[in-house]
């Protein structure tokens, strides 16, 4: 009976943060951005991820209340302990950007949360990180071609330029002067202007 009631509670629990974080998105799309702040953050202090983010964005942008980077990362690192993959990919993009070259541990943290949420389908992450290892201290540009390729099946125009210039240069991959046109053609065509100024060249 104990166990029953207690997964009661914890269905109840789940059930509240869902239907807040549901009043907060309704909010927040009729701009009312304290109400969906609140909504958030109530359904966030319950340990819901998908509020967590949603605070997180709130702080990152300002939306509801006081724009806070720090607080935006608190959350985002919370989501992301949930496997969250947007707040992964958040996440890891503050820790690269506010760490120190010698903090190891906390860059490493940034690039294993940044390849789950890439491989959780994230396209954004997916471009980051092929550019990420392109253009590392020590590039490892075959990993950085598999990322650029994934960002580019998922309709990602300037990973599909970055795709064209790996084949042109042979970085990751042998040199295809006709693969590389074809990766500029149809990056160009989804509105690269960097493709198209390739291309003339």
């Amino acid at each position: 009976l104990e166990e029953a009631a207690f997964q009661l509670q914890q269905v109840f629990r789940i059930d509240i943060s869902i239907a807040l974080n549901i009043l907060g998105i309704e909010s927040m799309r009729a701009g009312h951005y304290r109400i969906a702040y609140t909504c958030f953050k109530l359904a966030a202090d319950r340990g819901y991820s998908k509020a967590q983010f949603n605070v997180g964005l709130c702080y990152q942008h300002g939306r509801g209340t006081a724009k806070d980077l720090e607080k935006a990362a608190f959350y985002y690192c919370r989501a992301a302990s949930s496997c969250h993959p947007m707040a992964q990919y958040h996440y890891a993009r503050y820790l690269l950007r506010h760490t120190p070259e010698d903090e190891w541990d906390r860059h490493q943290k940034a690039v294993t949360f940044l390849e789950q949420a890439a491989m959780a389908g994230i396209t954004e992450a997916q471009a980051y990180l092929g550019v990420f290892y392109m253009k590392g201290l020590q590039p490892r540009e075959q990993r950085g071609l598999k990322y650029l390729l994934l960002a580019a099946k998922n309709g990602d125009a300037q990973s599909r330029y970055h795709v064209g210039v790996c084949y042109e240069k042979g970085l990751g991959v042998q040199q295809n002067l006709a693969e590389a046109m074809r990766h500029y053609r149809q990056s160009a065509a989804a509105g690269n202007r960097n493709a198209r100024e390739r291309l003339r060249v």
